[in-house]
Protein backbone atom coordinates (compact mmCIF):
# COMPACT_ATOMS: atom_id res chain seq x y z
CA UNK A 1 0.00 0.00 0.00
CA UNK A 2 1.31 3.24 -0.79
CA UNK A 3 0.04 6.60 0.61
CA UNK A 4 0.40 10.27 -0.01
CA UNK A 5 -0.17 12.96 1.87
CA UNK A 6 -1.38 16.47 0.08
CA UNK A 7 -1.59 19.81 0.75
CA UNK A 8 -5.19 21.38 0.64
CA UNK A 9 -5.80 24.44 -1.31
CA UNK A 10 -7.30 27.40 1.30
CA UNK A 11 -10.81 27.92 1.08
CA UNK A 12 -11.52 24.38 -0.64
CA UNK A 13 -13.30 23.60 2.74
CA UNK A 14 -10.83 20.37 3.10
CA UNK A 15 -8.10 20.03 6.10
CA UNK A 16 -6.56 17.09 4.57
CA UNK A 17 -6.64 15.03 1.51
CA UNK A 18 -4.23 11.70 1.09
CA UNK A 19 -4.15 9.81 -2.34
CA UNK A 20 -2.79 5.68 -2.73
CA UNK A 21 -2.91 2.57 -3.61
CA UNK A 22 -4.22 -0.48 -2.42
CA UNK A 23 -2.75 -3.59 -3.51
CA UNK A 24 -5.00 -6.42 -1.82
CA UNK A 25 -8.16 -4.34 -3.12
CA UNK A 26 -6.87 -3.58 -6.61
CA UNK A 27 -7.54 -0.02 -6.47
CA UNK A 28 -6.40 3.45 -6.25
CA UNK A 29 -8.03 5.65 -3.26
CA UNK A 30 -8.61 9.06 -1.78
CA UNK A 31 -9.33 10.65 1.30
CA UNK A 32 -10.70 14.12 1.78
CA UNK A 33 -11.42 15.38 5.06
CA UNK A 34 -12.84 18.79 6.71
CA UNK A 35 -12.86 20.00 10.48
CA UNK A 36 -16.53 19.64 11.78
CA UNK A 37 -16.79 20.35 15.88
CA UNK A 38 -13.34 20.01 16.22
CA UNK A 39 -12.48 16.66 14.67
CA UNK A 40 -11.65 15.80 10.87
CA UNK A 41 -14.08 14.32 9.18
CA UNK A 42 -13.72 12.55 6.20
CA UNK A 43 -15.89 13.61 3.04
CA UNK A 44 -14.71 11.90 0.28
CA UNK A 45 -13.82 8.06 0.66
CA UNK A 46 -13.22 6.13 -2.62
CA UNK A 47 -11.08 3.48 -3.32
CA UNK A 48 -13.14 1.23 -0.68
CA UNK A 49 -14.13 -1.86 -2.82
CA UNK A 50 -12.62 -3.69 -5.22
CA UNK A 51 -11.04 -2.03 -8.32
CA UNK A 52 -13.10 0.83 -7.55
CA UNK A 53 -10.97 3.59 -8.83
CA UNK A 54 -8.62 1.56 -11.78
CA UNK A 55 -6.45 4.15 -12.36
CA UNK A 56 -4.75 7.06 -10.86
CA UNK A 57 -5.92 9.83 -13.06
CA UNK A 58 -9.77 8.32 -11.95
CA UNK A 59 -8.19 9.68 -8.34
CA UNK A 60 -6.54 12.39 -8.85
CA UNK A 61 -9.72 13.93 -10.52
CA UNK A 62 -11.53 13.36 -6.83
CA UNK A 63 -8.97 15.15 -5.61
CA UNK A 64 -8.85 17.69 -8.09
CA UNK A 65 -11.05 20.89 -6.22
CA UNK A 66 -9.32 20.14 -2.92
CA UNK A 67 -5.50 20.44 -3.78
CA UNK A 68 -2.80 20.54 -6.33
CA UNK A 69 -1.61 17.52 -6.99
CA UNK A 70 2.79 16.96 -8.00
CA UNK A 71 3.02 16.45 -11.62
CA UNK A 72 4.47 13.58 -11.50
CA UNK A 73 2.45 11.93 -8.68
CA UNK A 74 0.20 9.86 -11.49
CA UNK A 75 3.83 8.38 -12.62
CA UNK A 76 4.47 7.30 -8.98
CA UNK A 77 0.70 6.04 -8.15
CA UNK A 78 1.59 3.77 -11.02
CA UNK A 79 5.16 2.34 -10.35
CA UNK A 80 3.49 1.69 -6.50
CA UNK A 81 0.85 -0.52 -8.38
CA UNK A 82 3.34 -2.02 -10.59
CA UNK A 83 6.08 -2.70 -7.63
CA UNK A 84 3.12 -4.71 -6.20
CA UNK A 85 2.40 -6.98 -8.96
CA UNK A 86 4.04 -9.57 -8.28
CA UNK A 87 2.62 -9.74 -4.23
CA UNK A 88 -0.20 -12.12 -2.96
CA UNK A 89 -2.48 -12.11 -0.06
CA UNK A 90 -1.82 -13.31 3.04
CA UNK A 91 -3.72 -15.04 5.60
CA UNK A 92 -5.34 -11.87 6.81
CA UNK A 93 -6.38 -10.84 3.73
CA UNK A 94 -7.54 -13.79 2.17
CA UNK A 95 -10.12 -13.69 5.71
CA UNK A 96 -10.75 -9.96 4.94
CA UNK A 97 -11.74 -10.33 1.62
CA UNK A 98 -13.37 -12.84 2.68
CA UNK A 99 -15.68 -10.93 5.44
CA UNK A 100 -15.88 -7.98 3.05
CA UNK A 101 -17.66 -9.48 0.39
CA UNK A 102 -19.71 -10.95 2.86
CA UNK A 103 -21.07 -7.73 4.53
CA UNK A 104 -23.91 -6.02 3.37
CA UNK A 105 -24.06 -2.81 0.82
CA UNK A 106 -25.00 0.39 2.99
Amino acid sequence: MSRYELQTRRGSGASLASIGWDRPLQTYFVQVHRVEDDEEIAFIRQGTVFQELPNPADALRLMEPYCDAPDDLAKRLEIDRLQTLADGDGPAQIAAKDFISRAPRR
